[in-house]
């Protein structure tokens, strides 16, 4: 199966979902950039994005970190999308050559085509959120448990 080129969204919901685990907590980078596989600095640039749009927080200093500014309930995943992609393409739309009229045509098409997949993209992100992915992770992890005789 191929991998996505950018996998920032994925990455944020995956943070996002371990401060929700850390309710009140400050959790630093380095320790976050562990779960994910990623590194630190990749964290601190998505966390910054995340941030700038009001869904973290950090706090700088040796017991400082990062914690969500909003409660998981409130951070739908649309929210995440937006931060850390913006309105970026969804679809890989190319530019054409200036001079050929089939690829004016089509590319305005792509174009258009790429909104409304946005639009779907976001309409569909809207109904989960960051308290849902928590409760779905501890869901699973309970179903995992190896069940108790009594």
């Amino acid at each position: 199966m191929a991998q996505p080129t950018n996998t920032r969204f994925a990455v944020a919901v995956h943070l996002l979902t371990l401060l929700a685990g850390s309710p009140g907590a400050w959790l630093d980078s380095q320790s976050l950039a562990g779960s994910p596989a990623t590194n630190a600095a990749h964290v601190r640039r998505i966390l910054g994005r995340l941030r700038s749009a009001g869904l973290v927080r950090s706090q700088p200093g040796p017991h400082g970190g990062w914690t969500l500014e909003r409660e998981p309930g409130a951070i739908d995943l649309s929210l995440v999308w937006l931060a850390v992609n913006g309105e970026d393409p969804v679809l890989g739309v190319h530019v054409p050559q200036p001079d050929c009229p089939v690829g004016r045509r089509v590319h305005r098409n792509l174009l258009a085509l790429d909104r409304r997949a946005l639009d779907a993209l976001l309409t569909d992100l809207r109904r989960t959120t960051v308290a849902d992915m928590l409760e779905a992770e501890a869901d699973r992890d309970a179903d995992a448990e190896p069940a108790r005789a009594g």
